[in-house]
């Protein structure tokens, strides 16, 4: 399939299994009238298929070696790269380190200084938990090519996100692909 239509496969899906509309309470505290559970979307599978499809593709286009960010968003985008055919590695940055087995942070095949990092986010609305991935990755020296969400909200994440990251970020949906007709549209 080629980007274009994994592009729009993956809109189709977030559309249908992933807008729930009604009043939620965002991971940054502010609440909304609508919530994108990109989950309900991207972990069946022609949604998977099409985020592979577009995740491997920035992997390789910014020559990325290993792929992941903050766990639960950035799990099934991290392996959703790799099933895309990308040669990378994938890994999860945890809230913070564990406190037994090998006390790490950052989980999954060992990063080392030669790997350039693509951080990945389901869904970014202020950028906080990819800014912590970032951050977590940024302290062990690893190099960051760039950032990729599925979905952003448009609610100012993306500069703050570029700018912590030193790289781009690229959104391969927004909210206005999603829910054009949502009562808060600007």
């Amino acid at each position: 399939m080629s980007v274009d239509e994994a592009r729009a496969r993956l809109v189709a899906e977030l559309r249908e299994h992933a807008l729930v509309i009604g009043e939620v309470v965002l991971t940054s505290g502010a609440t909304a009238k609508y919530y994108i559970d990109a989950k309900r979307a991207i972990l069946r599978p022609p949604g998977f298929r099409a985020l592979g499809e577009l995740v491997a593709a920035r992997a390789r286009e910014w020559g990325a070696t290993a792929v992941g960010g903050m766990t639960m968003g950035a799990d099934p985008v991290a392996c959703a790269a790799l099933a895309g055919g990308a040669d990378v590695k994938a890994f999860f940055v945890r809230k913070e380190a564990k406190h037994h087995g090998l006390q790490r942070r950052i989980e999954g095949p060992l990063l080392d200084d030669s790997d350039r990092c693509l951080v990945v986010e389901d869904v970014v609305t202020t950028g906080g938990s990819t800014l912590a991935a970032i951050a977590a990755l940024q302290e062990q020296g690893r190099t960051i090519v760039g950032v990729v969400s599925v979905l952003d909200r448009l609610a100012g994440g993306g500069p703050r996100i570029e700018e912590a990251a030193g790289a781009p970020y690229v959104a391969l949906t927004t909210i206005d692909d999603v829910y054009p007709e949502r009562p808060d549209r600007a």
